[in-house]
C-alpha cells in the first residue's frame, strides 16, 4: 500500500521542481551501481561537512546515527526483536535488493545510501530544505547517515511525512500496543526530539495517505 503512495508524493515533488533522492540501504554497491543516477550522486563535488559525520556502525557494520543521550532519549518502542508479527516468523536477514519497483527513479534523480555523498548532493543544489518519507521510521528513516537524525545534526531544515512511514514494531513488545499505535509514539518521538512532520497533503494538496488497517484504529493525526 506504501510505495504506490509514495510514489505519487515522488512524481508531484519531481513535477515542482524538487530534486529527488532516492536511499535503498546496502544495494548501492550491487543492483544500482551501473546506474546513471547512482553515478550522478558519486561524481557531486565534495563539501566538508559542517561536524563530523557518525562512524559508530550498527547491524553487522552498517554506519548509523545514534542518538545522543544529553538530547534524545531511547525510542518509546521496542524494536529488539527484528519487529516481525507474523505467524510463523519470518527469517531474520536482508532479503532486500533493491527499492520496491513501485517508486519510480526518474532521469535526474539520484541514488545514494552514503552520508557524505547525501551532503554533497543538497549542497551542490543548494538545498536547505528536505522531506523525508519511507520505512522503517525507527530504523533507516532515522538512524542512517542519509537520513533525518544525521541531516539534522548537519544543519538542515528536515521535515518528516509522518503518513508516508511506518516502524518495524511488533506488538508482543514493549510498550505492548497496536503497530500503528507504535508507529504513532515514534513519531510523537520524532516531533518532540527530532524534526517536525506533516503530511503528504502539503505537497500534494490530497488526502492524506492512510494503511486500511489503520481505519480501524483511528488516523495518524492521533500521534500530534
Amino acid at each position: 500500500e506504501l510505495a504506490p503512495a509514495i510514489n505519487e508524493v515522488v512524481k508531484i515533488g519531481r513535477s515542482k521542481g524538487i530534486t529527488i533522492i532516492h536511499c535503498p540501504s546496502e544495494t548501492c554497491a550491487t543492483y544500482y551501481a551501473s546506474f546513471a543516477q547512482r553515478k550522478r550522486a558519486k561524481d557531486c563535488a565534495h563539501f566538508a561537512t559542517p561536524i563530523p559525520l557518525s562512524t559508530r556502525t550498527r547491524f553487522g557494520g552498517h554506519t548509523w546515527c545514534w542518538p545522543d543521550s544529553k538530547t534524545e532519549p531511547d525510542l518509546p518502542i521496542d524494536e529488539s526483536d527484528g519487529g516481525c508479527f507474523c505467524k510463523p516468523r519470518c527469517p531474520d536477514g536482508s532479503p532486500w535488493t533493491k527499492q520496491s519497483n513501485a517508486i519510480e527513479i526518474s532521469q535526474d534523480d539520484f541514488i545514494t545510501d552514503d552520508g557524505q555523498e547525501t551532503y554533497n548532493i543538497l549542497r551542490t543544489r543548494g538545498i536547505k530544505n528536505v522531506f523525508i518519507m519511507g520505512v522503517h521510521l525507527n530504523m533507516c528513516v532515522l538512524g542512517r547517515p542519509f537520513a533525518a537524525r544525521q541531516l539534522t545534526r548537519l544543519g538542515f531544515n528536515v521535515t518528516l511525512f509522518r503518513d508516508l512511514t511506518d516502524t518495524m514494531y511488533n506488538p508482543a513488545m514493549h510498550p505492548k500496543v497496536s503497530h500503528f499505535k507504535g508507529t504513532q509514539l515514534v513519531l510523537a518521538h520524532v516531533e518532540r526530539y527530532i524534526c517536525p512532520t506533516t503530511t503528504s497533503s502539503f505537497l500534494s494538496d490530497k488526502p492524506m495517505f492512510r494503511f486500511s488497517e489503520v481505519e480501524q484504529e483511528g488516523s495518524l493525526e492521533d500521534a500530534q
